[in-house]
């Protein structure tokens, strides 16, 4: 009989999870020996950026993708990073090594005593096999579960389980499949297309999950046939909708008193894809002004129960756009022209506005490039310049976490060859990931990296004020230069003086990864 990693790997291979993210350690050792040929192992030097290039991998391709850790320490180590992974619903697989069978209850060095526990409050599932040849069968639910619940597993092996002979039964895993199909059935839908038919003044809240499916263009065919406002859900980690769309209203501020006050006016509010809601701000207020009716159509069962206000259908929101697009009566209203962006903002002094280089970026870059934003405090003036009307073109750490935003973009230019991938990131966020720079050089990543350099932690300035804590220590980071730094990476580098020097640059199309550094004003996330 073959060994358990033997049969592992070949599972791992027919569900087309070749591509491996880790750092690893002594105990992985055994589970890495003897990859099969056509396996990739991405080496990434520190947990964090692992975590968040296997993030952006799995967002770009919308597929499983398997994380290597090492034991508790490496885990632990990832942790701050799978929070992103964990709001965005990125299906990631994380496997890690465990000690030996026999050294886990002394508690020998590199074991870890209680694995599962250690990442349940994040992760969808988590386990340990009771004996190794529970292996291939733990493996397979591992990445099962990844895919239905939409959120990362994890699964603690000890090392001495892969050298084991597997059993017969083992090899069953190899012919498994599971899917899952969630359309509503004939009297859901019927009472859904009736509440939006009899909507006098209906609106659309889309969230990140309606562009992780591919629905970004069905999304707004049925926005042009209900003629209606478009918001994004607060706390955006993906665009589900054209930013500069006559239809779009932006993104809902993330306070229940002014979400709330968003929907005055509104008789229905349909919320497809998005949790109701990830507010962040404490602005208490109604959570829905009088006679405003919420509707909430995501997959995620857990997001539909906790939600506190409204009613929900846990189905697949695809199945329901098609059914409101075939339902509802008359052709699609006539929408106006796409809304230009204003002339930029200008600071005073050498340092460029982030307006600017927002601008630069969008008059110089293809329209389909893909967008990986870490810079927080300079949000409103992103959305003020940028047009963005292609699928898959944002994305923005879910949990708020910092250190996704470098890895996560060389993990979606990893995932998405052939397409311009650019990481907007600020000075304050990209110390948390720098490491992924290096992944980038050694894989030839084609990455723009353009590095919003204020010396500053931007965003808590903003939030120092909002909290009436003005004297807040340690949020100046200055004497910070991300050319020298890049190159030591290998990673070549420029600092971009002007807006004229940004724009040449861009103009440019290296095959391979570069930064471009370039001085900000400070500017308030809103």
């Amino acid at each position: 009989m073959p060994t358990v990693r033997r049969v592992s790997h070949a599972f791992l291979e027919r569900q087309g999870l070749t591509t491996i993210f880790g750092n690893p350690g002594s105990n992985e050792l055994p589970f890495l020996a003897e990859l099969p040929e056509n396996f990739r192992y991405v080496l990434g030097l520190h947990e964090g950026a692992v975590v968040g290039m296997a993030d952006g991998f799995a967002q770009a391709t919308g597929r499983p993708v398997l994380v290597n850790l090492h034991a508790a320490s490496g885990s632990g180590n990832a942790m701050g990073a799978l929070t992103n992974a964990v709001a965005s619903r990125t299906p990631l697989v994380v496997v890690a090594g465990q000690q030996v069978r026999p050294a886990i209850g002394p508690e020998a060095n590199l074991a870890s005593v209680d694995a599962p526990a250690l990442m349940k409050p994040l992760v969808g599932w988590a386990a340990e096999p009771a004996c190794a040849g529970d292996v291939p069968r733990a493996l397979a639910q591992a990445v099962f579960e990844a895919r239905l619940r939409r959120r990362p597993t994890y699964l603690s092996v000890p090392y001495d389980d892969w050298a084991a002979e597997a059993d017969a039964n083992s090899l069953a895993v190899l012919d498994r499949d599971v899917r899952r199909a969630s359309v509503p059935d004939a009297g859901q839908g019927r009472l859904l297309v009736e509440r939006v038919a009899a909507a006098e003044r209906p609106a659309l809240v889309l969230g990140g999950d309606i562009d992780a499916a591919g629905l970004f263009d069905e999304a707004v065919r049925l926005a042009e046939r209900l003629g209606c406002p478009v918001w994004a859900a607060p706390s955006q980690f993906r665009l589900p909708f054209p930013n500069r769309h006559p239809l779009f209203r932006g993104v809902l501020p993330a306070g229940i008193a002014p979400v709330s006050a968003a929907f005055e006016g509104h008789d229905l509010v349909l919320v497809l894809g998005a949790p109701v809601f990830r507010y962040h701000e404490y602005l208490p207020g109604r959570y829905l002004p009088e006679g405003t009716r919420l509707v909430q159509v995501t997959e995620d069962a857990s997001a539909a129960a906790r939600a506190p206000m409204g009613e929900a259908l846990v189905a697949d929101p695809g199945a329901v756009i098609d059914l409101l697009l075939t339902s509802l009566d008359g052709p699609s209203a006539p929408v106006g022209p796409y809304i230009p962006a204003p002339e930029p903002r200008t600071a005073e002094g050498p340092a460029l506005h982030p307006e600017q280089v927002f601008a630069a970026l969008r008059d110089e870059l293809p329209e389909d490039t893909a967008y990986v934003v870490e810079s927080t405090s300079t949000n409103a003036a992103w959305w003020r310049q940028m047009d963005l009307r292609r699928p898959g073109s944002y994305y923005f750490p879910a949990a708020g976490g910092l250190g996704f935003g470098l890895p996560g973009a060389v993990g979606v230019a990893m995932g998405s060859p052939g397409r311009p991938v650019v990481g907007v990131i600020g000075d304050g966020s990209a110390n948390y990931g720098i490491t992924a720079l290096w992944t980038a050089a050694q894989h030839r990543v084609p990455l723009t990296v353009v590095l919003l350099r204020n010396g500053t932690y931007g965003a808590l300035r903003w939030f120092g004020g909002l909290l009436g804590v003005p004297d807040a220590p340690g949020l100046d980071i200055p004497g910070l230069d991300f050319t020298q730094i890049a190159e030591g990476y290998g990673v070549p580098a420029r600092h971009a003086g002007s807006a004229e020097e940004l724009r040449a640059a861009l103009a440019e199309t290296p095959d391979h990864p570069r930064l471009l550094q370039v001085d900000t004003a400070l500017t308030t996330p809103s």
